[in-house]
């Protein structure tokens, strides 16, 4: 799920969050449709059925959930597979 306050991900039953402050500051959201985080030269977006690599900077731990904050503010992180492409 996208939206203006970041955007979330999964990674087996985890459920990780990654905030819009821990998103390159060139990425930026996009409305609409399909909302999404695009670059300013549009050749990297982040939308629903995105792969991304991103880091674990967080964790809280529920009765009977995990929840995790993530970031891709950072080297060899982000977009590894873009659904529109495939």
């Amino acid at each position: 799920m996208v939206n203006k306050m970041g955007f979330f991900a999964e990674a087996g039953p985890v459920q990780i969050f990654v905030s819009n402050h821990l998103i390159p500051d060139d990425m930026e959201f996009q409305s609409g449709d399909m909302p999404n985080y695009t670059t300013s030269d549009g050749s990297v977006k982040i939308q629903k059925d995105s792969e991304v690599r991103l880091k674990i900077i967080g964790t809280r731990v529920d009765a009977t959930e995990i929840f995790c904050i993530g970031t891709i503010k950072d080297d060899f992180l982000g977009v590894i597979n873009d659904p529109t492409t495939a």
